[in-house]
């Protein structure tokens, strides 16, 4: 459940993913907002991600909940493309073993996919669209995007993130993203890059203090 801040501006986080609102509570918290959660909402209509790339989905979910709450409304949509596999699984990351598959799942399937592939030509990217939507202009969500490079490991490592963080080796470290301290991670992950400009749109826009 994301922190309350009695009288501080509301900012609904705009996710059902438990990894992410945790992983983009903890980005947050340096700023003195009154973060808000889904399922404090639990009557509102779920939004189909039917667009073709990141920011497009991230745009339908902040544009609706936004509109259905009221809110300023932070939206992710994010996911890994693999050279090898054309950029694959891209925006299906979530449903790439099928819609109710588990992490684990989908980390199998990677793999799977990856068994003929030689490290040497595993790279990938996680890349994240967020996308800000404030009730004056719904029809115009801010953007803000972040990638981090990388490779795709051989086995699953470490128990820390979720989805392929154990899979995903970022550039100028050994340890994947499911070994790396979370600290480690809120300063290099593709979400953590995202925020970092979005933060500042929100310092901006709403007055906050650092």
């Amino acid at each position: 459940m994301p922190a309350i801040i009695s009288d501080a501006p509301a900012l609904l986080i705009a996710t059902n993913n438990s990894g992410k609102v945790r992983e983009l509570t903890g980005l947050l918290q340096s700023l003195p907002l009154r973060l808000r959660s889904l399922s404090e909402f639990p009557h509102l209509a779920e939004v189909a991600e039917t667009g073709a790339t990141f920011a497009e989905n991230a745009t339908l979910k902040a544009r609706s909940y936004c509109a259905q709450t009221g809110l300023w409304a932070l939206a992710d949509d994010s996911g890994l493309e693999v050279d090898a596999l054309g950029g694959a699984p891209g925006v299906f990351s979530a449903r790439y073993a099928g819609a109710e598959a588990t992490d684990e799942m989908r980390r199998a399937r990677l793999l799977t996919e990856l068994a003929q592939t030689d490290d040497s030509v595993r790279r990938a990217r996680f890349v994240c669209a967020l996308a800000l939507a404030r009730p004056e202009t719904l029809t115009a969500p801010e953007i803000f995007s972040g990638v981090c490079a990388g490779r795709i490991t051989l086995r699953a490592r470490g128990r820390h993130g979720f989805g392929y963080d154990p899979l995903f080796v970022p550039d100028g470290y050994e340890q994947t993203f499911g070994e790396l301290a979370d600290e480690i991670k809120q300063n290099i992950s593709h979400r953590a890059r995202a925020l970092a400009a979005a933060k500042d749109y929100l310092r901006n826009q709403l007055g906050l203090q650092a």
